[in-house]
């Protein structure tokens, strides 16, 4: 559209996804229908800001760029290697299950992503390699994906398949936003799964400045973070060594096998105190919310404009599905209790676009009623590895199936 090109260095980018965030929980106090639905701070301040770009960018005044994708990737990794810290040995026992069950309802709903895309675009006259990159590609895929799978469908010949993906995944990463929080209140109210004895205490501290739980120290703050960087190392070396064996796993994944490993040693030891692991649940979370807001306030929310018609239907129609299924599939296969509801809010953010929107929605969610362990290692374990292979797969053969069928 023109204008002045504005390009945000890595720090002033940080400085405005601080202010997204602050933005968000201002308006989270402000406005009580954000908090009754669920809607995380992150979340909130980061579309408000992504919406004045948009405006700069649609007038002519400006086109904002942000330099974040280093922040972003550590941030990012820190979040993963926090979460293998959180899990115990008693944990990673009764989550095998779930995380088998996860896994296979992951690759089931891919597969139904793709279906339904490729039959609706069918059905409205659309080049099926086009309509085929609404499906899991750029929803369970996200961005990484879209850009990964979408030359393929180019060489294929659908020349319009880049600007598709990559527009579908942002779609996604918004809906997913958005649809969480209420997704998730409303299966515990369905459910009557409230707990009015544990329920609200996060939010309660918020709100109060009194926080609630295991004290902390400074001293474990910094301790937490010590071990989260050399989580990251420790990652960057298992990563290396996977390499050396042709075996290609992303470095989020490592760090958090890191993470995994480095609470094994801290469970043997018995002197190991409650407060260090609230230390890095801490460093976790404050990881988690930048790398959100980084996330949506780089949206380029004008690349959606390209978006005709049947796409937008075919996108709202993945959208409806994916709440649906992971209701009757999700809860109900993982136990329908708690947990369960948690780990199907989870399903919804990683299953329209990004990880990390599952566990900022899991985690607003848990805010209003209470934690869930089990689920914050379950999706991360699945949302963020198993489910890459798996919808790899799955797309590959659409993709063939797809340029067979034109």
């Amino acid at each position: 559209m023109g204008g002045l090109a504005i390009k945000l260095d890595m720090f002033q980018s940080l400085a405005l996804a601080v202010i997204a965030i602050w933005l968000g929980n201002w308006c989270r106090q402000k406005f009580p229908f954000l908090r009754k639905y669920c809607l995380p701070g992150a979340v909130v301040g980061g579309t408000i800001i992504s919406l004045i770009s948009l405006a700069l960018y649609e007038t002519g005044i400006a086109e904002l760029s942000f330099d974040y994708k280093v922040a972003n990737s550590l941030f990012y990794c820190i979040f993963f290697a926090a979460s293998g810290a959180a899990a115990s040995l008693s944990l990673l026992k009764k989550g095998g299950k779930l995380v088998i069950i996860f896994t296979i309802s992951a690759a089931v709903l891919a597969i139904l992503q793709n279906a339904l895309s490729v039959g609706i675009g069918v059905a409205m006259g659309v080049d099926p390699l086009i309509a085929l990159m609404t499906g899991s590609t750029p929803m369970t895929g996200g961005h990484g994906n879209a850009a990964a799978f979408a030359p393929l469908a180019v060489a294929q010949g659908a020349s319009a398949a880049m600007e598709v993906a990559i527009a579908s995944a942002t779609f996604g990463l918004i809906a997913g936003c958005m649809i969480g929080g209420p997704f998730g209140r409303w299966i515990i109210r369905r459910h009557h799964l409230e707990d009015p004895a544990l329920d609200g205490q996060a939010e309660k501290a918020q709100e109060t400045g009194k926080e609630v739980g295991t004290p902390m120290f400074k001293g474990d703050i910094v301790k937490a973070m010590f071990l989260m960087c050399f989580c990251l190392g420790l990652g960057a070396v298992f990563m290396a060594i996977l390499k050396s064996l042709k075996i290609n796993f992303p470095i989020h994944v490592c760090t958090m096998l890191a993470g995994i490993l480095v609470r094994l040693y801290l469970d043997s030891k018995k002197d190991t105190p409650e407060s260090l692991y609230e230390g890095i649940d801490t460093v976790g979370e404050f990881s988690l919310g930048l790398f959100v807001s980084l996330s949506i306030i780089s949206m380029k929310l004008w690349q959606l404009a390209g978006l005709a018609g049947p796409m937008v239907v075919m996108l709202l129609a993945q959208v409806i599905m994916i709440l649906i299924y992971c209701y009757v599939v999700d809860f109900y296969a993982c136990g329908k209790n708690y947990d369960a509801a948690i780990i199907a809010v989870g399903h919804t953010g990683f299953g329209t676009g990004a990880v990390p929107v599952s566990m900022t929605t899991m985690k607003t969610v848990c805010d209003k009623y209470r934690y869930s362990k089990l689920a914050f290692f379950v999706v991360p374990v699945i949302g963020g590895f198993l489910s890459n292979i798996t919808n790899a797969i799955i797309i590959t053969w659409f993709i063939n199936f797809c340029a067979g069928i034109r």
